[in-house]
This record gives structure tokens, C-alpha cells and sequence, in this order.
């Protein structure tokens, strides 16, 4: 025979506790009795009571469902084997442990920003992180607009931007320029990353200001952070400086690009030319020969994003602009 699902009502009775008394306890109420707290708890477990989740989101207004917003092309976010993957791997975790839902989402396109504008709007998750913009995105304003929590990963190109964790992009660039010169370079190039992402316009700036405190002269192409264009920029570079003799690149993924193209103009690495890139994705160890790359935590970057949003939902204060640090891990490319 069919057993009834427990109720609300027979927890209390159970407990010995009003219904009132229960639900402050599966809302996660701070404002129940110890005793009471825990007769509730031991009745749910003897009856194998199970909280009614639509009814309880219209009780606290609360879905426990957080979405990450990627403004990328799915085939850009699928083929990357480092940057998305790791951050959503780091929401996650940290999602998880509160015992919170992921919702991931894409925004390239207007009608994809209406969408998830929409499904915000309808209080389908209790705030969102967005990573990976381009450009001044509207997205995170216009969410914010709405009274929903907001948390970016890098800050937005606006003159008012949410909350965001990020990192330090512009010393990180100055790292690797400045190892390039102490190692006696002298016509250090960069292939830069899209100038209208935050990670393209500061580290291409940390590169500048390397360079200019060593009084060296700049040689800059601007590619895509994808292998290809890494390397048509550095046969650009090699067709406006043929004797360079080091190289600073924006991504590790652009960098594999530019060993390639190297080799196969007969440039030796690094004895012609040094490379130095940037992230630390896991190929980096197996180029040939293995990348000197500057390091981020783009798991911890993940699970900041979490953190943090899970902070501004329950009323708490945060951090306007969290920037972590990057450091240079040298191997033979440099």
C-alpha cells in the first residue's frame, strides 16, 4: 500500500511543534528554539520528509539556483580546454558545497541577452555571474537595473561596473616583458588579445609599460585568443620586425599558435626567439618546447564568483573590485 508523503503538518506533530515552527526550520531560520530546531530535524529524518521546492520559493522568494553567463559563441566555450571549463568547474564547487544549482547560459547575440534578461526578470535564479565579455556589455546593468544580484568576472567596460572578480592582467603582462628583457631581449613584440575585452586592453597596457620603463620600442599585432590567430600575428610581426627576439603573447592558446609559426619559418625557441604566454592551461607544459607562461587561478576565480554572489543574495557586503594575483612560471620557451 501506497504510503502518504509526509506533510509540514505531521513533521509538527511529530516534533511536537507548531507548522509554523517547521517551516521557519526547512527556510533556514535563525529564529527557532535550539530544542525545537532539533526535534524538527529528527522528525524529518524518521519520516523522510522532503521540502516542497516550488512551494517553498513562493515562501522565501528563492529559487537556490545561481546562472553563469558566457557572452561567447558555443564553439569558442567548447573548444577551450583551460579558461571555461576551469571557472565553471570553480562555480560549481563552489555552488555545490552550499547546496545551490548551476544554470549555465550563453549571450552572444541581442535576442540571447533579452532571453536571459527575461528569465532573470521571472526570478528563475536568485543572481547571476557573467564572465568573458566583450566590449561595454549591457547585460550585467541592465540585470542590475532589475534588482538582481551581479557579479562579473573581470570589470565591465562602463563607467559603472557591478562587482567583479578578476586578475591583476596589467602587472601579470609586466611579469613576462620584464623577464623577456632581463634575459637580455631587446626587440620584445606582443600578439595582444581583442581590445575590447578586459584581459586584451590591460595586458596589452602591462606590456607598454615594461617596455617603456626599459626605453624599448613597441611591436604590437592584436589577435583572438585562439591558436589560428596567433599565429598570423606573429608572421605579421616577423614581416614589420624581422629581427625580433622575443615575443609576449596574451593567451597560451594564441602562444601554441605562435611556436608553430615559428618553426615553421626556421626560428629556434629559444635561442632565436623567447615566448612568453599567458593563463597556464595544461598544453603549456607539453609545447615544444614547454611555454613560459604567467599563472591565474581561474579556479579560484570560479569559485570567488560564487562566493561572492552567494554573499550579495543573503544581504551581505562585498568587495567592489576583487583582483587576485598572477605569477610567472618560467619553463624553456623563456
Amino acid at each position: 500500500m501506497h504510503r502518504p508523503r509526509p506533510t509540514l503538518e505531521s513533521v509538527a506533530r511529530r516534533a511536537g511543534v507548531s507548522r509554523a515552527t517547521v517551516s521557519r526550520v526547512v527556510n533556514g531560520s535563525t529564529k527557532v528554539a535550539e530544542e525545537s530546531r532539533e526535534a524538527v530535524l529528527d522528525a524529518i529524518q524518521e519520516l523522510g520528509y522532503v521540502p516542497n521546492q516550488a512551494a517553498r520559493s513562493l515562501v522565501t522568494q528563492r529559487t537556490d539556483s545561481f546562472a553563469l553567463v558566457l557572452p561567447e559563441e558555443p564553439g569558442r566555450v567548447f573548444s577551450d580546454d583551460r579558461f571555461f571549463p576551469g571557472v565553471v568547474r570553480g562555480v560549481s564547487q563552489e555552488l555545490e558545497s552550499a547546496d545551490k544549482q548551476l544554470v549555465l547560459m550563453m549571450a552572444r547575440s541581442p535576442a540571447s541577452r533579452d532571453r536571459i534578461e527575461r528569465f532573470a526578470l521571472a526570478r528563475h535564479v536568485d543572481g547571476v555571474m557573467v564572465a568573458s565579455m566583450h566590449g561595454a556589455d549591457p547585460l550585467p546593468a541592465a540585470l542590475a537595473r532589475m534588482g538582481i544580484p551581479v557579479v562579473c568576472n573581470e570589470r565591465v567596460l562602463s563607467p559603472a561596473s557591478p562587482p567583479y572578480v578578476g586578475v591583476d592582467n596589467a602587472a601579470g603582462a609586466a611579469l613576462a616583458v620584464e623577464h623577456l628583457i632581463r634575459s637580455g631581449r631587446t626587440r620584445i613584440t606582443t600578439v595582444a588579445g581583442p581590445q575590447d575585452m578586459v584581459a586584451g586592453i590591460d595586458r596589452l597596457s602591462g606590456y607598454r609599460t615594461a617596455l617603456s620603463g626599459a626605453r624599448l620600442q613597441a611591436y604590437v599585432a592584436v589577435g583572438d585568443f585562439t591558436q589560428e590567430s596567433g599565429a598570423v600575428a606573429i608572421r605579421e610581426l616577423l614581416d614589420r620586425e624581422p629581427r625580433l627576439d622575443g615575443v609576449f603573447v596574451a593567451s597560451d592558446l594564441m602562444a601554441i599558435g605562435v611556436l608553430r609559426a615559428l618553426r615553421q619559418t626556421g626560428r629556434r625557441v629559444p635561442e632565436d626567439v623567447s615566448v612568453v604566454g599567458f593563463d597556464d592551461i595544461e598544453p603549456a607544459r607539453y609545447t615544444e618546447p614547454p611555454l613560459t607562461t604567467v599563472r591565474q587561478p581561474i579556479g579560484g576565480i570560479g569559485r570567488r564568483l560564487a562566493r561572492q554572489l552567494l554573499r550579495l543574495t543573503a544581504g551581505e557586503s562585498i568587495e567592489p573590485a576583487l583582483v587576485l594575483p598572477t605569477e610567472l612560471v618560467i619553463r624553456e620557451s623563456a
